[in-house]
């Protein structure tokens, strides 16, 4: 999934791909000025919105997964932490304003390079809307959740854990590693 990298980005001359001296993996080297382009994961960053015993999921306007649901999630962007992103996020999509909770999900997807990141938050009111990357928001009781079109299974997997937490009333952050589909 790493995009392949042909100039350096910082002389503009041709790199090589080798392993630098002192690395273990082969990366995108610049001979002409040294530079060593890394390529790292990237991370999906949101919140899981509570109202009540009701939680906020959003209907996708963009691909992947056009139509489908899912919490208010985005890519991080640099000079964020995980907590701004994570409210930017929330309002970009869902246009709502809540008040972050605990870390919930860490899940690493290592075949789309990516680290996904969900906070539990509390909605501090009904006044959300549909963003510009979003179809429609509405709140889903437990037994309301559309399972079969859930976007991502990083989605299922935290709406599961919150559901189970919820009912045991003992909340932890969870991880986990998912392998490709």
């Amino acid at each position: 999934m790493d995009e392949k990298i042909n100039f350096c980005s910082a002389c503009g001359a041709p790199v090589m791909m080798r392993v630098p001296a002192g690395d273990t993996l082969l990366r995108a080297v610049c001979d002409a000025c040294g530079v060593i382009h890394y390529q790292n994961p990237k991370l999906v960053v949101g919140t899981l919105p509570v109202w009540e015993d009701r939680v906020l999921l959003c209907r996708r306007a963009i691909e992947p997964r056009y139509g489908m649901w899912t919490l208010p999630a985005g890519f991080m962007e640099n000079d964020e932490t995980l907590p701004q992103a994570a409210l930017r996020e929330t309002l970009e999509e869902a246009c709502a304003r809540v008040e972050l909770d605990a870390l919930y999900t860490v899940v690493s997807v290592p075949h789309v390079n990516q680290v996904h990141v969900i906070y539990r938050a509390r909605l501090m009111d009904l006044g959300f809307a549909a963003g510009s990357e979003t179809l429609e928001v509405r709140l889903f009781g437990e037994h309301e959740i559309p399972w079969d079109e859930i976007s991502f299974r990083t989605i299922a997997l935290s709406l599961r854990h919150f559901f189970a937490d919820r009912q045991s009333g003992q909340w932890r952050c969870h991880t986990a590693e998912l392998p490709p589909p």
